[in-house]
């Protein structure tokens, strides 16, 4: 007896074809809408950089975002998603299928962290923020702002970064890579002097260096916009003249302790930075100067002055001779006494 074959027809065989397709397809629908279960609550969650997927469902799992690790694995495959996975800080929803969670990380805007850093500060108060709000380490950072490859890929012509991390508000991930930090830093500085300011600075035959490090000066002087292109110009006129600078905040920058009032001992620090000892310019900026006062160094404002004391509002007396200065500097003291003993009696009598 001869054997007989049974040969499936075209239309059995699509039928087949279809219930496979159409389970696959449910499967896949039912892995990326997996319903989570948990209770809807809002949770933090920290991505770190180089996640792929398996971190990032057992990151979820830890923190009851998902149930089932496999699952969320296969949603993420399934979506195309496993190389959109970006880290960084996220507020996510509980309660929500797999799909809802993938689209939460993929299209969601990573929590970012802000930093203002403002006009006049240095690279250690920089650092110190840096660590509070993000939780960089200081020093390391302080580090970076000191590598000779970085000053050198920058065109930075000085040993540091000092004056050169430009005063703004940023946006920065938690932990951030220091280096993408001082990278946007050192970017935004490099946006504010351009081409013209430095063909200035070639006029007044300074360089980059001395334009950012009078700034710097400048920046630690005046608290009023408009009082920091006649600054400039004491301080220009002063240079010309070969004279000392004596300007306080490059003191302010030796001192340990400072910002204070100074003393007559601090005057006398060993220190090339010291501009009551030292003629021109320090080595470098003592600060992070903002444009306004990177604009006063290069534009200062015409005047025959060559002094100025601060009359304790914020705004200073500009004298042309020493005797109209120290005329200048016994009123403020004597302003300055008085008021500090209006303020006794009022503690005393409060």
């Amino acid at each position: 007896m001869a054997l007989q074959y049974f040969y499936p027809g075209k239309r059995l065989i699509g039928v087949l074809l279809g219930v496979f397709l159409f389970s696959l397809l449910a499967f896949f629908l039912l892995i990326i809408n997996w319903p989570q279960g948990n209770p809807y609550a809002l949770i933090k969650v920290q991505i770190p950089k180089r996640s792929n997927v398996a971190d990032v469902s057992r990151i979820l799992k830890e923190k009851n975002i998902i149930t089932n690790e496999r699952a969320f694995n296969i949603a993420v495959w399934t979506l195309g998603h496993e190389k959109k996975l970006p880290a960084g800080s996220y507020t996510l929803h509980t309660a929500r299928s797999n799909y809802q969670i993938i689209d939460q990380l993929v299209h969601g805007v990573p929590n970012l962290k802000q930093i203002t850093v403002f006009e006049g500060w240095t690279i250690n108060k920089i650092a110190a923020e840096l660590e509070r709000v993000l939780g960089i380490d200081a020093d390391d950072f302080l580090e970076l702002c000191k590598d000779r490859s970085l000053l050198k890929k920058w065109n930075i012509n000085h040993d540091s970064f000092e004056g050169f991390l430009f005063p703004d508000t940023y946006y920065f991930l938690e932990n951030e890579d220091p280096r993408i930090i001082l990278s946007l830093m050192v970017t935004q500085y490099h946006k504010c002097m351009t081409d013209s300011l430095r063909d200035r600075a070639q006029v007044l035959g300074m360089n980059e260096i001395e334009v950012i490090t009078l700034a710097s000066i400048i920046e630690g002087e005046a608290l009023y916009d408009k009082e920091r292109p006649i600054i400039a110009g004491v301080y220009h006129n002063r240079l010309q003249k070969g004279m000392k600078l004596q300007a306080d905040p490059t003191i302010q920058y030796i001192i340990d302790d400072g910002p204070r009032r100074l003393l007559k001992k601090d005057l006398m620090i060993e220190s090339p930075y010291n501009t009551y000892l030292n003629k021109g310019l320090p080595p470098g900026p003592i600060n992070n100067p903002g444009k306004k006062s990177i604009l006063a160094a290069l534009f200062p404002l015409k005047n025959d002055y060559l002094f100025f004391v601060a009359r304790g509002d914020g705004y200073h007396t500009f004298t042309k001779t020493e005797q109209e200065h120290n005329q200048a500097k016994r009123k403020f003291k004597k302003m300055r006494k008085r008021t500090h003993k209006e303020q006794k009696i009022s503690k005393a009598n409060s």
